[in-house]
């Protein structure tokens, strides 16, 4: 399957979907030293992440007659509960195949919202997004991040930040498949050609920069951490001719400053967010950004309860 970067006439369109689905999220300022950051709080969105904006993107293209038989996605929970959001508005039947490490949180959220979880080995979750399909399994798939009208419902949140602040240097974005950052970055470019969207990974889990460095996909070694929302083994096939002409490099951050990141918008900012959700921030006050106006994708706050107040007792990692 070939994938194309959005064009900034399929985010318009994109937009005009999910318009009274999706939230526009708040863009604000961390108050915090003397950098000129800002938080665009995905993490607010009725089901705590960004990930409703391409989940129903992509069902509204599909239509649900489409959908007569189902959806179903893979998921290690934000896109399962952005489909699962989905599929109840629209009356349709959802399942969800995530790994078997997806937090309690993310996957007792998708229970509420009326869809079946099916727990199953990381490889088979993986061999899942390979094949775009689980076997067996009727319905529609939408995958979590190698589809198009993904990546354009998710590229509404550049939209939002340039309608808001015009003048941003840098966008940095957590990556786990790519979805999101490419599409923020095919909208960016069309709209700031100058301005530069980074990857954030954290170094138990960093594809993309060995990736970006070998010039060719390079699998890494994955330690699994609480910071689950992003972070693979390996760059995903499909995505990286996008990635090497969208993104402007990536940032790699240590476990112990995602930690930190996580405590500190909860003191300073009073955002709950999750390991992915922090990860950009993390980036952003680790230095290597410094002098510049930073935008932080602040993905997701669905976190374990009892893993916030580890961090926030100083107990993680």
């Amino acid at each position: 399957m070939e994938l194309t970067a959005p064009t900034l006439d399929a985010v318009h369109a994109a937009r005009a979907r999910i318009t009274g689905i999706a939230l526009r999220t708040p863009l604000v300022r961390l108050q915090y030293g003397t950098g000129d950051v800002w938080l665009k709080l995905e993490n607010l969105q009725p089901i705590g992440s960004f990930k409703l904006r391409g989940a129903a993107n992509a069902m509204a293209l599909a239509g649900v007659e489409a959908m007569r038989s189902g959806v179903y996605t893979a998921s290690a929970g934000n896109m399962a509960q952005g489909v699962a959001w989905c599929a109840r508005e629209l009356g349709v039947r959802c399942r969800v195949v995530v790994p078997e490490h997806a937090p309690n949180a993310k996957t007792d959220a998708i229970g509420r919202l009326g869809s079946e979880v099916i727990r199953v080995p990381f490889d088979v979750w993986w061999k899942t997004l390979v094949d775009h399909g689980y076997p067996g399994m009727e319905g529609v798939f939408v995958h979590p991040f190698a589809d198009d009208a993904v990546m354009a419902g998710n590229g509404t949140i550049a939209l939002e930040i340039f309608e808001d602040i015009g003048d941003v240097n840098t966008i940095v974005v957590p990556y786990g498949g790519g979805g999101l950052a490419c599409g923020i970055a095919a909208a960016a470019r069309a709209l700031s050609p100058a301005t530069k969207v980074y990857a954030v990974e954290a170094e138990t889990a960093a594809p993309l920069t060995a990736s970006l460095g070998a010039g060719a996909p390079t699998p890494v070694t994955r330690t699994q951490t609480f910071i689950d929302g992003m972070g693979s083994g390996a760059v995903f096939g499909e995505m990286w001719p996008l990635v090497q002409s969208l993104l402007a490099g990536t940032v790699v951050v240590s476990v112990a400053q995602v930690a930190s990141a996580v405590k500190l918008l909860a003191e300073r900012a009073r955002v709950v967010a999750e390991g992915a959700g922090a990860a950009a921030v993390a980036a952003a006050l680790g230095g290597a950004l410094e002098g510049q106006r930073v935008v932080c994708i602040v993905s997701g706050g669905n976190i374990d309860l009892d893993t916030l107040s580890r961090i926030l007792t100083d107990q993680l990692p």
